[in-house]
């Protein structure tokens, strides 16, 4: 395909994301109805799709559209392409541009636009962020590194990059754990390569290997993972030397966590949680404020009221979580959010109706910090 080709595929799938078909949807469906399309020619068109879902209030401004098309008018003209140059109609390219469209001339951005934040959230980011709230921002409008998680329980870090440079792909390791690696280099090849397969190495964002390099020595312990998920987080505690049980609300997101404990080389018990455990981790749904870059949709979708009600489940999960753990034992919160209100405020208010915890240590990453924004409370139970 061509560049103006894929400019233009991109457009279609912006249109159908914006009508409410999610993105992934809508993008997997367009390939499967266009499968002339190679896989160099996908991964271009979900980058674009992808950068205008990060800048989408910025991109209409400048494109001057909340269209498909507005949004890739406004991504060509902010990388400074002359749009004209690819839309000229020709073979598969988009149309010509129209008269309005050639001398749109934006106003100036009002600033929770620019820094393409939703305008009820900017108080909140700015009240709880302080003056780190635009850099964040920014770097929210950008994609995020490819992080990988190392599985101790089979190698090294330094082993796991010779493995990874094996199939031509570049990592080096990450302050934010020492399981980290940042992958600097065909990235996109990770999942055929011999260290993916042979379960040397995982996908995990560096924060959220952070939040499991900050609990307790787990070897040997009892450990509860509350809202396990895809398993990403069990795989991290169960190649620590925790005794781990999965649990979730809905077990059909935990279809995968069997042959992925079985490629690490680790044991996963996926069954109803019963009696006390030394530690529970409760990963909880949450805004996803912290990861916009990854999961750029979910900044649009989120509303007051789809905000209220996950402050509700995360409150919920405390504390029916805190029944599991033993008396001197842990209880473990955690989001990938930059919002108070879903973090510090939660882990202050659950202990306040739940005297027997007492907080023992909170965490704040942001991706200043290199990875998402994540949160982490421990809680003690006193006994």
């Amino acid at each position: 395909m061509t560049p103006a080709a894929r400019l233009n595929a991109a457009i279609t799938i912006l249109d159908r994301i914006q009508s409410g078909i999610p993105a992934e949807q809508a993008l997997t469906g367009w390939a499967r109805g266009n499968r002339f399309a190679g896989s160099s020619d996908r991964a271009a068109i979900r980058d674009h799709v992808f950068d205008c879902l990060r800048c989408l209030r910025s991109f209409a401004h400048i494109g001057g559209a909340a269209t498909g098309r507005g949004l890739v008018l406004g991504l060509l003209r902010t990388q400074g392409v002359d749009p004209e140059t690819l839309f000229t109609g020709d073979g598969h390219a988009p149309d010509p541009l129209s008269d309005a469209e050639r001398t749109h001339t934006p106003a100036p951005m009002p600033d929770a636009v620019a820094l393409d934040c939703p305008d009820w959230l900017y108080p909140a980011l700015q009240s709880g962020l302080g003056p780190d709230c635009a850099p964040i921002l920014r770097l929210l409008q950008q994609r995020a590194p490819v992080f990988l998680r190392v599985n101790m329980a089979k190698v090294t870090p330094a082993q796991a990059i010779a493995a990874l440079a094996a199939d031509r792909i570049t990592a080096e390791p990450h302050t934010l754990a020492d399981t980290a690696l940042v992958v600097t280099q065909n990235a996109r090849q990770i999942r055929n390569s011999r260290a993916y397969a042979d379960g040397l190495v995982e996908l995990q964002d560096a924060a959220s290997q952070a939040v499991i390099a900050a609990l307790p020595d787990l070897r040997g312990l009892r450990v509860l993972d509350y809202c396990a998920g895809g398993g990403g987080k069990a795989l991290a505690l169960a190649a620590r030397g925790a005794q781990v049980t999965a649990h979730d609300a809905n077990p059909a997101r935990m279809q995968d966590i069997a042959p992925r404990a079985a490629r690490a080389g680790v044991k996963i018990a996926i069954t109803k949680p019963e009696g006390a455990y030394d530690l529970v981790l409760t990963d909880v749904p949450c805004s996803g404020s912290g990861s916009w870059r990854r999961a750029p949709a979910g900044k649009w979708a989120l509303t007051p009221d789809s905000l209220s009600a996950l402050l509700a489940t995360q409150a919920q999960i405390l504390d029916r979580a805190a029944g599991f753990v033993r008396p001197g034992g842990w209880l473990a919160y955690a989001t990938c959010s930059l919002l108070d209100a879903e973090n510090t405020d939660q882990t202050r208010a659950f202990v306040a109706r739940n005297p027997k915890f007492s907080t023992a240590t909170t965490l704040r990453l942001t991706p200043l910090d290199g990875g998402d924004g994540f949160f982490f409370g421990l809680m003690q139970h006193s006994g």
